[in-house]
């Protein structure tokens, strides 16, 4: 009876221990899956945030309260190339004119996230000193076409942007921090904004 008993109390806590292992896993797995769940879900509300800025902006190129201020809206963009992007708008609705510029900071410069990948996106209007955000921005591309929607060479665009008549863009976020021993990427709203999305004003129409 005394050997069965202590065969019994070292099942229980073989049985207890192995719950316990099970009970640590799973809390870690749920754990791991909420930490995945997050960083998808500040991925889609970063790219949201962006997206909506960025079509905010756009749709005004060549706009002006007073038109005579932007008398030919091709004459708009002042700057285009890769990942830098410049325009003529009046932001204010006042009739003043406003000059909008993107562009795509060196990966190097941020370097207080484990990705090495991410990049600030800089805002600048005007000389005013830039705005500087960390959404988690790895590719920021821009490409070009003419008004007939033929694309547009990088030196050609350069060289002469009012020949530019559609502006696409591409965008790309990632987390900053390692998820599941990967880089969470955007699965769904990714997806959708990767494709060359047009981002062109119909002000550039007006010609």
């Amino acid at each position: 009876m005394g050997s069965s008993s202590i065969l019994d109390i070292i099942g229980s806590f073989i049985v207890f221990g192995l719950l316990f292992i099970m009970a640590l896993r799973l809390n870690a797995s749920a754990t791991e899956n909420n930490s995945a769940y997050f960083a998808n879900y500040v991925l889609q509300r970063n790219l949201i945030i962006l997206v909506t800025l960025l079509e905010d902006d756009f749709k005004r190129i060549g706009y002006c309260k007073i038109s005579t201020h932007i008398p030919n809206p091709a004459d708009a963009i002042v700057y285009c190339d890769s990942n830098k992007f410049a325009f003529l708008t009046d932001l204010n609705d006042n009739g003043g004119i406003d000059r909008v510029e993107y562009s795509l900071g060196a990966a190097s410069e941020l370097t207080a996230t484990p990705n090495p990948r991410d990049r600030y996106l800089y805002r600048k209007v005007n000389s005013n000193t830039p705005d500087r955000w960390n959404l988690g921005v790895t590719q920021f591309k821009f490409q070009y076409s003419n008004y007939l929607e033929e694309p547009l060479t990088y030196p050609e665009a350069f060289a002469n942007p009012s020949t530019v008549g559609l502006v696409d863009l591409s965008v790309q976020l990632e987390s900053p921090s390692p998820v599941q021993q990967e880089y969470m990427q955007d699965t769904t709203q990714y997806q959708i904004f990767w494709r060359q999305i047009r981002l062109s004003s119909k002000n550039l129409r007006n010609r």
